[in-house]
């Protein structure tokens, strides 16, 4: 069996063994399980929740996640959870370059860092951004979530990512997404790494309903790639680190944690080429809300108000007639994070590169930057593609509180407000 086999499909039900009939026939727990493994159950939510909603897998393993030595406090470093406190935070349009690539070495945990957040993680709303460089392996070492799942967006370098479920590679252009209490290791599959992160506390994310558009489009689930059954079993010295109410944890483990032979369920990562996105767009004028670019959308207890959306801006053709191509001025109730992956973004002239970051809180107004604005104004309309870019945008029900380092790092871009100082006014009677 090839180590990098998946699954196809969100949120389905999946049954898949590294062994021959390693699952059990007929029975979840059965008292003597094959190939005399441990049975686990995972619950990704509670108990009673509707069919529609409730998420699990049964777990058949070497040994039971519960043989560990305990856990100790460790330094949680530039990782910030809530509350998002430390500094005050101001209503300006902010805007990062890219974190360069530590001199020393860094494994992907240590090299996570925090800009911002929202929410409470213990009450299960809100989330956290962070962006990630790192430089070596994550040797020996294993980690998960308690507080949230975890969608990586990786912007420099392809990641393999060990899982309890299997193993994904996973490269610019495309996305994964690990879910609360899934053990995991990282590994660079370049020299190094760089990309963005959103830890969601809230509902785990879900294809956002298509409602007009019809049956197809957007992200077609059967593009959802989940991984196969794939087991370590080794023995040794490891180390798990757990993040739990905002802080990290670590405990001594005599094996690695990776040793489950088969499952089966509907809790479990999976990846996505976002190349596969099927792009909604105007062909007559005007052009509509970005929410047509939406990927996955975490919803909130409010219909229509999302504790997170995950949405993109893609290469896609431009053929609106007598409009305003780029994105409008525009000032928001929900509160947009923006990274680009790579190429340019169509609203802005230079100063977002791939790698950096943009921080628009509620009623922030932003929008095309004055060489845009002007280009954009006088552009012949024709068709046109828009052509090597890939943009994204962590959309979010409450405001994003920059981490004291966010406001104090020498990549935070002082002079932001600069691109919008040349809209001069061009009233006439």
């Amino acid at each position: 069996m090839s180590e990098l086999q998946y699954m196809s499909g969100f949120g389905n039900e999946f049954a898949t063994e590294a062994e021959p009939n390693a699952l059990p026939k007929g029975q979840n727990s059965p008292q003597k399980v094959p190939y005399n493994l441990y049975a686990e159950q995972i619950s990704g939510s509670p108990f009673t929740a509707p069919r529609h909603t409730n998420q699990r897998s049964w777990l058949y393993r070497i040994r039971p996640s519960v043989v560990h030595k305990p856990f100790k406090q460790i330094d949680n470093n530039l990782l910030r959870s809530t509350p998002f406190d430390e500094v005050p935070t101001p209503p300006n349009q902010l805007r990062w370059s890219p974190i360069p690539i530590p001199e020393k070495p860094t494994d992907f945990i240590s090299g996570m860092v925090t800009i911002a957040g929202n929410g409470d993680c213990s009450m299960h709303n809100g989330l956290a951004i962070h962006v990630y460089a790192a430089n070596k392996n994550m040797e020996k070492t294993f980690f998960y979530n308690a507080d949230g799942e975890m969608l990586i967006v990786p912007q420099l370098g392809a990641l393999r990512i060990d899982t309890e479920m299997g193993r994904m590679d996973v490269a610019p252009g495309e996305i994964c997404v690990i879910q609360r209490g899934i053990k995991f290791r990282v590994d660079l599959l370049h020299e190094s790494a760089r990309g963005y992160i959103c830890e969601n506390y809230g509902s785990n994310f879900r294809l956002p309903d298509l409602g007009p558009i019809g049956a197809n489009g957007l992200a077609n689930p059967r593009d959802f790639l989940t991984p196969v059954a794939r087991y370590e079993n080794i023995d040794g010295d490891f180390t798990v680190i757990a993040k739990f109410l905002g802080n990290l944890w670590e405990a001594p483990i005599d094996h690695s944690p990776l040793d489950i032979v088969a499952w089966h369920g509907n809790y479990a990562p999976y990846k996505y080429d976002l190349a596969t996105f099927n792009t909604i767009n105007t062909v007559s004028f005007d052009h509509p809300d970005p929410s047509i670019f939406t990927v996955l959308t975490a919803p909130s207890e409010i219909p229509g108000t999302a504790n997170c959306d995950f949405v993109i801006f893609p290469p896609r053709w431009m053929v609106a007639e007598n409009t305003f191509r780029p994105p409008w001025f525009h000032r928001n109730f929900m509160n947009e994070f923006m990274g680009l992956i790579f190429g340019q973004y169509d609203a802005k002239a230079e100063g977002f590169v791939p790698g950096g970051c943009s921080l628009h809180n509620c009623m922030s107004g932003h929008g095309p930057d004055a060489a845009t604005h002007k280009a954009a104004t006088n552009a012949q309309l024709v068709p046109h593609k828009q052509e090597n870019t890939l943009a994204f945008m962590f959309e979010t029900r409450f405001v994003c509180k920059p981490t004291k380092y966010a406001m104090e790092t020498g990549e935070l871009q002082h002079d932001y407000y600069q691109c919008w100082q040349g809209l001069q006014p061009q009233f006439s009677k």
